[in-house]
């Protein structure tokens, strides 16, 4: 296999201890994360060879952003060394019936500023055969929306496997323009959608009768969302969405759907308790798709089960990023869930 790139904004994560509000002390825990620096740390960690392309600021913030990439082994040749800042997000993590928070402050950072033109887009895809990009890049900034389609663009021109996470966000979704307006177009490029069942809705203006909040899952209504996605762009081969039933901010159902135009796949179904932080849950299972559709091709079923079970594994994760092994993964699907100590 050869080289997945993907494009977007890496942020400075800034947590509470463990469930605390935010400041309810006087300490805040600082990582980096973003949805497609995400991606490509996963995607490392299995063996892949994945870039970003971004642009972080040239000062020492920015250089820790890039020494936390390389340590997952991520190319970083092409992030852009300019900007004034690196976004910030600010998290508190949810439990029980109090659900989590996310305060956003990335206005004017780096990538938002970022113009296509920048870019070399020969040298960004030179021996790359996959493209991974979400639904947060774009609703940045008008120029990251277009730097987004460009990159997309780019990728189509060159044969390139196009994968696009909806991801839609509506508190970044500011600049003068709705989601479906951008997003309808950057999905024509692409070969697979990755999104829930909001995402199809908010993000492309697409909607079936599904309640996202019910907690109840009703298979024929998504695979009829699917098919309605697929219906409308017919560049997709495949359309993914996940399915997770909220008990709680600690308690989730947790499983996946594929529609490739020929059959409507199911995966496993998980019951994730005590979870330990769901940020980066879904960039963990656009890797996992990644990776499963590139690993196993031919075999949609064994892509979909090791997407939804890299993601399960997440929420045992304290961090943006997934740090499991393709083994780890493989063994959960082979239903070794039980916890036990490893000796």
């Amino acid at each position: 296999m050869t080289r997945v790139v993907t494009l977007g904004e890496v942020m400075l994560r800034l947590k509470s201890p463990g469930f605390e509000r935010l400041f309810q002390s006087p300490v805040l825990e600082a990582t980096f994360g973003g949805a497609e620096a995400n991606v490509a740390a996963s995607l490392a960690q299995f063996g892949v060879d994945a870039r970003l392309v971004s642009a972080v600021p040239a000062n020492n913030v920015g250089d820790a952003c890039i020494a936390m990439l390389e340590s997952f082994g991520v190319d970083t040749s092409m992030v852009r060394r300019q900007g004034e800042r690196l976004g910030i997000y600010f998290l508190e993590n949810g439990a029980n019936q109090r659900p989590s928070r996310v305060t956003y402050d990335r206005a004017g950072s780096s990538i938002s500023t970022a113009k296509a033109n920048e870019f070399d887009w020969a040298e960004i895809f030179d021996g790359a055969d996959w493209f991974h990009v979400s639904g947060v890049t774009p609703a940045i900034s008008a120029s990251a929306a277009e730097l987004s389609i460009a990159a997309a663009r780019a990728a189509r021109e060159r044969g390139i496997s196009i994968s696009l996470d909806y991801n839609y966000r509506k508190n970044l979704w500011r600049y003068g323009k709705t989601a479906p307006e951008v997003m309808r177009e950057l999905v024509s490029f692409a070969t697979v959608g990755i999104a829930n069942e909001e995402d199809c809705q908010k993000a492309l203006g697409i909607e079936v009768d599904v309640d996202v909040k019910s907690g109840e899952l009703a298979h024929d209504k998504y695979r009829a969302l699917a098919q309605r996605v697929l219906d409308t762009f017919p560049n997709l081969q495949r359309q993914v969405i996940t399915l997770r039933e909220s008990h709680s901010a600690d308690h989730n159902g947790w499983s996946a759907v594929m529609h490739n135009r020929r059959d409507f796949l199911t995966s496993r179904h998980y019951e994730i308790t005590d979870i330990v932080d769901r940020v980066g849950a879904g960039d963990s299972f656009a890797a996992g798709i990644i990776y499963g559709l590139r690993a196993y091709s031919g075999d949609d079923q064994r892509a979909l089960e090791f997407a939804t079970a890299a993601s399960c594994l997440k929420h045992s994760i304290l961090g943006d990023i997934n740090r499991v092994s393709v083994p780890e993964v493989e063994a959960l699907i082979s239903g070794d869930g039980s916890g036990r100590v490893q000796r």
